[in-house]
């Protein structure tokens, strides 16, 4: 009976199984690593109690911490919290209360930094190769740094002018123009991806990373041209999923750092990062008379008070209003 009880499996540890939710509900690797950092932080927090003997209490205990002793910006102490009502719901099956109690993190109300025109082109003209590409791809269709980290062969539509972006932030699809100007440069180095690729299919290591288990949906599409990543590595890497070796889209770092690098030769006294080139495209485009609807779906947001923003950063003052002094 005592072998019995010793060869039965034990059940998968807690954050293992918080690890395995998440992949059945299709989240992000990134949503992965920083919702198991907050548990096992949140768990440590309390002397590695089991987060089943704990409730609201602890749970406003931890996240009053992060506010009051971390001093966390509020999106930081929101994502923390984020990942202890997935692990409370989606894991234990537990509903907490409604967390009164919290000291919430103060969340600051900032307009976008955004570029002029004329500081946008002397940043692009300070960006060559892959990483000037890229900038130039960002600011002239509006698409998140990732989104256009993580762009497809199969999303490229020359012949409509058109960019689809998939799986963006809300798990939500969109279209976005092609600008002209980098229709010849994109077909050259699609060009040259293709041969990356049939070089990388002739030693069988043409596979991609696809999402949501279409690669046993459709066991071939892994090797077709539709869906390496548009802008690749140098090298392979491991999967941290899967542990396959593939050819993966290349670092966000790096793009992010040659921004860095070209914001400081320009002398922009404004703090720019790849993200700004997004608030810019949305700026320039109300600039030039787009409706805030057109503006509104081209960013992917779900509101347009998310787009408004980008009324009170236009160049005629805080609400388009002429200064007396002007008059």
């Amino acid at each position: 009976m005592s072998g019995e009880l010793s060869s039965a499996p034990q059940p998968p540890k807690l954050l293992d199984q918080v690890r395995n939710r998440i992949r059945v509900k299709h989240y992000s690797i990134r949503t992965e690593t920083q919702y198991l950092n907050w548990i096992r932080r949140f768990i440590l927090f309390h002397d590695k109690r089991h987060p089943r003997e704990m409730g609201a209490v602890e749970v406003e205990a931890f996240l009053t911490h992060l506010a009051v002793k971390g001093r966390v910006a509020a999106s930081t102490q929101n994502q923390a919290l984020s990942a202890l009502l997935f692990l409370y719901r989606e894991v234990l099956g537990i509903n907490l209360p409604w967390l009164n109690g919290v000291v919430r993190a103060k969340q600051p109300q900032r307009l976008p930094v955004v570029l002029t025109r004329q500081e946008v082109s002397g940043l692009l003209d300070r960006m060559n190769g892959l990483h000037g590409m890229m900038a130039r791809l960002l600011y002239g269709t509006g698409m998140r740094l990732m989104e256009c980290v993580r762009l497809r062969v199969k999303d490229v539509e020359f012949e409509r002018a058109e960019i689809v972006v998939r799986d963006g932030k809300g798990a939500k699809d969109r279209v976005t123009m092609l600008p002209q100007s980098l229709n010849g440069p994109l077909r050259d180095h699609l060009r040259w991806r293709r041969q990356l690729f049939d070089d990388d299919k002739a030693k069988g290591r043409a596979a991609v990373y696809l999402p949501h288990a279409l690669d046993r949906k459709y066991p071939n599409a892994e090797t077709e041209w539709a869906w390496p990543y548009v802008f690749p590595t140098a090298g392979f890497s491991a999967d941290p999923r899967s542990g396959d070796e593939r050819r993966h889209h290349v670092d966000e770092k790096a793009l992010q750092r040659a921004v860095k690098k070209a914001v400081q030769a320009s002398g922009i006294a404004k703090l720019a990062t790849p993200h700004t080139f997004r608030h810019s495209f949305a700026t320039h485009l109300l600039q030039s008379g787009y409706d805030i609807r057109t503006v509104q779906e081209l960013l992917g947001h779900a509101d347009v008070a998310t787009t408004m923003i980008y009324t009170h950063v236009l160049n005629k003052g805080g609400r388009g209003v002429v200064s007396p002094l002007d008059v």
